[in-house]
């Protein structure tokens, strides 16, 4: 009889770490119903199906559970639509044509705040080319203008990065920070040590460095500027052996400009 309580309890205590989570979404981009969505998370760098539901009048629905809290992306065939948090909670969808929002969990929440600030700044970028081509129009000193739209970008820039720098190191320890940090090195052409990413790990927690995607990609960034740098021999590789990521995000695909 103990040993049986025993096992009940550990089966108990199993379950209990397990994350049950329950998305509902809702969209009213006409060539999404009857399409089918597919939410994915990437495990062995590569995404794996979790879940998979129909659009059916705007309305689509996942539920299940998952070991342990986790970022996600809804997929339309290959295609990333958006990303996620897959928490405990109901957490809410809403996809239009202009923009792309999940709220209703404390990490979700926090994440799309994010994006929302990205948006804005995303936004005021674009606003640049608008003022050129109307000091245009107006026939304006050209070469002021330049300066100051130069000098507005520079700004803008820096604001970006310190937006993304802070959210980053402010959640290492969950998995916005690592997510954030995929969305961002996904889009570059090989993994590299830019000064951004130097400068990310040499704050990193020893969580965040223990993340899969980022010590995998860190790994690789270090042997790579090992060989531009003629301490290693490039490796013999066999491209069909290479894997990539394929569909994930980048912060530019996530959060653009709100019309």
């Amino acid at each position: 009889m103990k040993n049986l309580l025993l096992a009940l309890l550990s089966v108990a205590t199993l379950v209990s770490c397990a994350e049950s989570y329950n998305v509902t979404g809702t969209s009213n981009v006409s060539t999404l119903d009857g399409r089918k969505l597919y939410l994915k998370v990437l495990k062995d760098n590569d995404f794996a199906n979790l879940d998979s539901c129909d659009v059916i009048h705007g309305q689509f629905h996942f539920a299940g559970t998952v070991d342990s809290v986790c970022m996600a992306n809804i997929f339309m065939d290959d295609e990333s639509v958006l990303p996620l948090v897959v928490e405990s909670g109901d957490i809410s969808v809403r996809i239009d044509n202009t923009q792309q929002t999940v709220s209703g969990t404390p990490l979700n929440d926090k994440l799309f705040k994010f994006f929302n600030k990205w948006s804005q700044l995303r936004a005021q970028e674009a606003e640049l080319v608008h003022r050129h081509d109307q000091a245009i129009m107006d026939g304006a000193d050209m070469a002021e203008v330049t300066k100051q739209l130069n000098t507005d970008a520079l700004r803008i820039s820096k604001e970006e990065d310190d937006l993304v720098t802070s959210f980053v190191t402010d959640n290492f320890d969950n998995v916005l920070g690592p997510g954030v940090f995929f969305m961002v090195t996904i889009g570059y052409p090989y993994p590299e040590l830019t000064p951004w990413i130097e400068d990310i790990m040499s704050k990193a927690t020893p969580k965040f460095k223990n993340d899969a995607y980022v010590k995998d990609y860190y790994e690789k960034a270090q042997e790579n500027q090992a060989i531009m740098n003629g301490m290693r021999d490039v490796p013999a590789v066999n491209p069909s052996q290479v894997e990539v990521p394929q569909g994930g995000p980048t912060p530019n695909d996530l959060a653009r400009p709100k019309q």
